[in-house]
């Protein structure tokens, strides 16, 4: 049942990066159309505006002038336009430029738009009588060159949720495989109870037999059971919040440890230095603690072949105040493992 659903998942997870991907390219193609006509308009609407200007500028017919003045050159109300005599500017329109500035700064900017215009399109040259010429410089209009960059702004938001969609789709799969995960130490906990009860029932029979009752081995396998039963409490806590209580930390690392030395070489020392008194108590859980310290210690124990030593040592760490808060925090323990291994070349 779950490699289909993992399969359908995947293909949803693809089903979206696949639409995603059309919908960019859709969107990219018509705003590139949508841009280039209304450039176009924009271009037939400059080259009007110039043309006009020129006829105004050389005719002596005054009758037409107000009609032209209003229909074409007030008309254009969007296309920012520079007209110079070739060294100075004559006229400015839709530079968007603010009437609170001073005359030092409007002319400042005004000789940056028009470098920027030069660059941007080529000027439109009006010959005048007398063969003197005016230049009309001009750029994109603010609707122009926002439509250049809107296909980049909803790309970056369809690419971003997107992405939230695939990291959701993730994020449900993988703790779908934890709730598996969970479920199976679970019930790999609730099995091993049944042999365990009949492993204590065998160890009390032995213990009061008069053949057994001095032997080694029964300890030794009361130990082992004692074991089995901190390894079925932590697979049945796997998954849950695990329950801190006030327990002697020496004496806890010490546990640790004994059944350590008992199965691993007799090469290997184990000893534990410290920095605190010996009744100093720290909140812990008694089995994941016991867990942990036994992975690293066989970690270790691998690290060096089976010889040398391992050392624990118990320390105070330093209280530091917190950047949000006055107070300082909490009293904090720590413990470092050292080993004789040799380590990462």
């Amino acid at each position: 049942m779950l490699l289909p659903l993992y399969d359908q998942k995947s293909r949803i997870k693809l089903l979206v990066l696949v639409m995603a991907l059309l919908i960019g390219a859709v969107t990219m193609l018509y705003t590139r159309r949508l841009v280039q006509r209304l450039s176009e308009r924009e271009q037939h609407q400059i080259d009007l505006y110039a043309t006009t200007l020129r006829y105004i500028i050389s005719t002596e017919e005054s009758s037409n002038l107000p009609f032209l003045q209003e229909q074409i050159i007030d008309a254009n109300t969007t296309i920012p336009v520079i007209l110079t005599d070739g060294e100075n500017v004559v006229d400015t329109k839709n530079l968007g430029l603010s009437a609170h500035l001073a005359t030092a700064d409007s002319v400042r900017q005004v000789r940056a738009l028009l470098l920027a215009m030069q660059q941007r399109h080529p000027p439109i040259v009006i010959e005048l009588p007398g063969g003197t010429r005016n230049y009309v410089f001009y750029q994109d209009s603010v609707l122009l060159r926002d439509l250049r960059t809107y296909p980049w702004v909803q790309l970056g938001v369809i690419a971003s949720l997107a992405m939230l969609a695939y990291l959701s789709f993730s994020y449900s799969r993988r703790a779908e495989q934890n709730r598996v995960w969970v479920g199976l130490a679970k019930e790999t906990a609730h099995q091993l109870g049944t042999p365990l009860s009949s492993l204590v029932g065998w160890q009390t029979y032995l213990r009061e037999s008069e053949r057994f009752h001095d032997e080694p081995i029964v300890e030794e396998l009361g130990k082992d059971i004692k074991r089995l039963e901190i390894i079925t409490e932590r697979f049945s806590n796997i998954g849950s919040v695990p329950v801190l209580k006030a327990e002697n930390l020496y004496h806890t690392t010490r546990n640790a440890i004994a059944y350590l030395e008992a199965r691993v070489s007799r090469k290997v020392k184990f000893s534990i230095e410290t920095e605190l008194p010996l009744d100093t108590p720290a909140c812990l859980n008694v089995p994941l603690f016991d867990w942990v310290v036994e992975n690293i210690c066989k970690n270790a124990v691998d690290a060096m072949d089976g010889r040398g030593s391992i050392t624990l040592r118990l320390r105070r760490v330093r209280p530091r105040r917190r950047w949000w808060t006055r107070r300082p925090s909490p009293p904090q323990v720590a413990i470092e493992i050292t080993d004789t291994g040799k380590g990462i070349p």
